[in-house]
């Protein structure tokens, strides 16, 4: 059956730009589909050509609007339903991923419900990137290839040549990441530690490590509303850094991020093309995870190793 299946790749509507990159890396056109949106809201979507035993890679991001989300379960639906052989969601983004505990009573554990869902909706495997909380993969009943965006974003970091460097962590939270990260560049570690009355707010900062002249790289999985990133940066330069810098994988740039990351002491943010950021910012740079994501999907049809892009 392997012998015979063909690898088609769709996409979701928002993650078309990543969609046709994969699909090039890969020598194979993006797969055509409609989507057809009702005067409520309500939409269909469906697949203009065959699938029917053919391996289907179905690109989505699941970035708000919910509608994202929805619409990646439908095309899973829809691509069992027309005999797929195996169906793949890729998602350079998961979102939800922030909800991945019972941290005071009476709160849903939304990542568990998002992966629950995608296994209902017929899905075989996932391939994601730099989830939020790694025990997410054990949220799946299905196998789940977790990728790193370190692949392409340490790098860049190395391309870079800085004299002094030092990584940082925003949060306690994100310690486990900065140090992996310090050892790979056998460099200095700092922490940032911050409280943090309400989501989306800190209320105070406070730095540890030796910052006096170091060219400072901050590293996270994610940018949302960017005020700890700005902050942390702006207190790491009044303490004597040379350079600051923040490296995500995933631009979630939401309400102010984008003025507050151009007002900050940051001289530039690296990102990966996960999620598409909404506007030009002269201080965002991008880095593309298509030929990633492409070399993991061949060697999955391959049964090939995929080990290399568990880099940190």
């Amino acid at each position: 059956m392997t012998g015979s299946a063909e690898i088609k790749v769709f996409s979701g509507e928002k993650s078309a730009y990543i969609a046709q990159d994969i699909a090039k890396a890969l020598g194979v056109n993006l797969g055509e589909r409609s989507l057809l949106r009702f005067s409520d809201g309500e939409f269909v979507t469906a697949y203009n050509e065959t699938v029917r035993g053919d391996y289907v890679f179905i690109v989505q991001s699941t970035m708000p609007p919910s509608d994202n989300l929805m619409e990646l379960l439908m095309m899973i639906d829809a691509a069992k339903r027309a005999s797929a052989y195996k169906v793949i969601a890729v998602i350079p983004y998961f979102g939800f991923a922030r909800q991945d505990r019972k941290d005071r009573p009476r709160i849903t554990i939304a990542a568990k419900l998002v992966a629950n869902l995608l296994t209902a909706a017929g899905a075989d495997r996932v391939i994601t990137m730099d989830l939020h909380a790694d025990q997410i993969q054990g949220f799946f009943d299905i196998p789940v290839d977790h990728l790193y965006g370190s692949t392409v974003t340490i790098p860049y970091i190395k391309s870079l040549d800085l004299p002094n460097l030092a990584i940082a962590s925003p949060d306690m939270g994100g310690a486990k990441r900065a140090n992996s990260w310090a050892k790979h560049f056998h460099c200095d570690m700092i922490i940032c530690h911050k409280s943090r009355p309400r989501p989306n707010v800190v209320a105070e900062m406070r730095v540890i490590g030796d910052v006096e002249g170091k060219d400072v790289v901050i590293v996270d999985d994610m940018i949302d509303t960017a005020g700890t990133i700005c902050k942390a940066a702006d207190l790491l330069k009044e303490m004597g850094a040379n350079s600051v810098r923040a490296v995500a994988t995933h631009g979630v740039l939401s309400g102010p991020a984008l003025e507050r990351i151009e007002a900050s002491s940051l001289e530039e943010v690296v990102l990966t093309n996960s999620i598409p950021v909404s506007r030009p910012c002269s201080k965002i740079r991008t880095l593309s995870v298509a030929e990633m994501f492409a070399n993991v999907m061949y060697n999955m049809v391959h049964h090939k190793s995929i080990s290399e892009y568990f880099i940190l």
